[in-house]
């Protein structure tokens, strides 16, 4: 599993009760849900993050 990075996300409230809503009804958390609409976004433009090589070895 690749690792992950924290960062901070400054967003309008009425957006984010509404991904809560929808991370509640999907059963994710808030950060899964956001993860998820991000790659389905950048999978629908072609972008998605290329497989990582060298997985076995990022000891």
């Amino acid at each position: 599993m690749s690792k992950k990075k924290a960062f901070a996300l400054r967003i309008n409230e009425d957006m984010l009760k509404a991904i809560e809503k929808w991370a509640a009804d999907e059963f994710r958390s808030t950060n899964g849900q956001i993860e998820w609409m991000l790659m389905q976004y950048l999978k629908e433009k072609n972008r998605q993050p290329k497989p990582n090589k060298n997985k076995d070895n990022d000891s």
